[in-house]
C-alpha cells in the first residue's frame, strides 16, 4: 500500500490497595454483562432499511452468547429508535454511553445521522461501528467504517458502464443531504476528468421521502434521448426508493434503454417492489445475498431460523454488521478489556472471514477491506453477480479527485494517530 496515497495503552490498575477488596460496583462491572448499544431507525422514512440492521445485531448477540459470550461474560445489546431524526441520534447516543455505559455501539445509515452523532463519540472516547457506504471525506478515532469508501462503490460503478454498456451520459440522482452530494462532487470531478462534458452530466435532489416521481422521470427519459447511451447512478435512500422505481416502470424505463445503478437499494428495499420491470437494472455493493459460499449459506440459514420467516432477505449492510462485530469480538480479546482506547488500538490489523469467501481487514485509516460487486436484478429480487473485483479493496477515506483532499491520508497508529495528515505539507490538519 502506498502511504503518500493511503493510511496503512493496553494496560491495567490496581483493584484496590493491598488487603483492600473492590467495591461491589466494581466487582459488577468487571463480571456483569457486556453491553452494546444498537442505534438503528425503527420508525420513520428510514425504518425501510434499518430495521433489518437491528435484528441481525440481536441474532449475532444471541449466537455468541451461545459460544460463552466474550471475556467470558454475555453481550446484552441496548436498543434505540432514533426515529428517522437526525438530532435525535445525536441524544440517543449520548443516552447510550452516559446512562446505558455501553461499550461500542453499533448503528446509523445515513451520513447525516452519523454526522450527528460523531462528536458525542469523540466527545464521550466511544466507539461506533458505522455499517453502510458513505460519501468518504472522513476519518475519526472514535468511529470504525465497515460499509463502502466510493472507491469501494460508487468509482468501479461508474467504470462498469462506461466499459461495459458505453455510458457517455450520466444522471446523477440523489437525496438531499450529504452523501448524496458528496459522493456526486466526486463522480463530477471524476467523469469530467475522465474527459465527460459538463453537459452531458445532470444532478438532481429530492427531499427524504419524496414520492411524486413523474416529472423528474420525464426529464431523465429526455436526457437520454440525445442519442448519447445514458445511465442513472442512485443515491436514493430509503423509502423514496419504492415510488422512484414505480415511476421508471409507468414511464417504460428499461434496463436497456437507461439503466440504473443504485448504491442504497438492496434486496431488503426491493422486497417492497414489483421487480418483473426492473430486471436488468443494476446495484453496487459489496455482498449480495445470492453469494454462493459456505459461509453465506450458513449465515442465510442462521438468519432465517433466528427471524422466523425464510422470505426475508439478507443484504449487504448486514454483512457489514457482521464483520464489524467480529472484529470488535477480536480487538477485546486482543486488549482484554472492553475499554475503548484498547479496544481502538486492537482493532487496527484484525482480519475476520466476510461473507463472499475472503477476508476483510481494518486497515489503519479505520475503514476495512471489501470486494467490488456489481449485480443485476432479477425477477425474484434478488442480485445475479455480473462483475466483481479479483480481490478486496482497501477503502480510501479521503478521494483522490478532490481539491483539498487528495493529499490527506489517516492513519490511527503511533505516532501519527491523525485522521487527515497531509503528505504534501508533513503537518495533521488537513489543508
Amino acid at each position: 500500500m502506498n502511504l503518500s496515497r493511503r493510511s496503512l495503552l493496553v494496560g491495567g490498575a490496581a483493584l484496590a490497595a493491598a488487603g483492600t477488596l473492590a467495591s461491589p460496583a466494581i466487582l459488577r462491572a468487571q463480571t456483569g454483562p457486556i453491553r452494546i448499544g444498537v442505534l438503528h431507525s425503527l420508525s420513520g422514512t428510514m425504518a425501510i432499511s434499518e430495521t433489518t440492521l437491528k435484528d441481525v445485531m440481536l441474532m449475532l448477540v444471541e449466537e455468541q452468547n451461545k459460544k460463552g459470550g466474550v471475556l467470558g461474560r454475555r453481550i446484552e445489546p441496548v436498543v434505540v429508535d432514533p426515529a428517522s431524526n437526525w438530532p435525535l441520534f445525536a441524544e440517543r447516543a449520548r443516552e447510550l454511553i452516559s446512562v446505558q455505559r455501553v461499550s461500542a455501539v453499533f448503528g446509523c445509515w445515513t451520513s447525516v445521522s452519523r454526522k450527528s452523532v460523531l462528536p458525542v463519540f469523540e466527545e464521550l472516547n466511544n466507539i461506533l461501528f458505522y455499517p453502510v457506504q458513505y460519501e468518504g471525506e472522513e476519518s475519526s478515532k472514535n468511529i470504525f467504517y465497515t460499509g463502502a469508501a466510493p472507491n469501494q462503490q460508487a468509482i468501479p460503478a461508474v467504470d462498469y458502464l462506461a466499459a461495459e454498456e458505453k455510458v457517455q451520459r450520466w444522471a446523477l440522482l440523489g437525496t438531499d443531504y450529504v452523501y448524496p452530494r458528496t459522493t456526486n462532487r466526486i463522480l463530477d470531478a471524476y467523469l469530467k476528468q475522465k474527459g465527460v462534458a459538463a453537459d452531458d452530466i445532470m444532478v438532481n435532489y429530492t427531499p427524504f421521502g419524496h414520492s411524486d416521481w413523474q416529472s423528474i422521470v420525464a426529464q431523465v427519459k429526455r436526457f437520454g434521448s440525445a442519442g448519447k447511451k445514458t445511465a442513472v447512478v442512485s443515491t436514493i435512500n430509503g423509502d423514496a426508493n419504492v415510488p422512484f422505481y414505480k415511476e421508471l416502470a409507468n414511464q417504460g424505463i428499461k434496463a436497456t434503454d437507461i439503466p440504473v445503478v443504485a448504491f442504497s437499494v438492496g434486496e431488503e428495499e426491493l422486497a417492497g417492489i414489483d421487480t418483473a420491470p426492473l430486471v436488468g437494472h443494476l446495484a453496487a455493493w459489496n455482498y449480495f445475498m445470492s453469494v454462493d459460499t459456505p459461509i453465506n449459506k450458513e449465515f442465510i440459514k442462521t438468519w432465517h431460523a433466528f427471524i422466523k420467516n425464510t422470505r426475508r432477505p439478507t443484504n449487504d449492510p448486514m454483512e457489514a454488521h457482521v464483520i464489524g462485530f467480529n472484529m470488535w469480538l477480536e480487538a477485546v480479546k486482543k486488549a482484554g478489556t472492553t475499554e475503548a482506547d484498547p479496544v481502538i488500538d486492537a482493532l487496527i490489523g484484525v482480519a475476520v472471514p466476510n461473507l463472499t469467501g475472503g477476508i476483510s481487514t481494518m486497515m489503519p485509516n479505520h475503514h476495512i477491506t471489501k470486494p467490488v460487486l456489481i449485480g443485476e436484478v432479477q425477477a425474484d429480487g434478488q442480485f445475479n453477480t455480473v462483475w466483481q473485483t479479483p480481490g478486496t479493496v482497501v477503502g480510501d477515506e479521503w478521494s483522490d479527485y478532490l481539491e483539498g483532499s487528495k493529499d490527506l491520508i489517516a492513519d490511527w497508529r503511533a505516532p501519527m494517530r491523525c485522521g487527515n495528515f497531509n503528505v504534501r505539507t508533513g503537518r495533521c490538519g488537513g489543508g
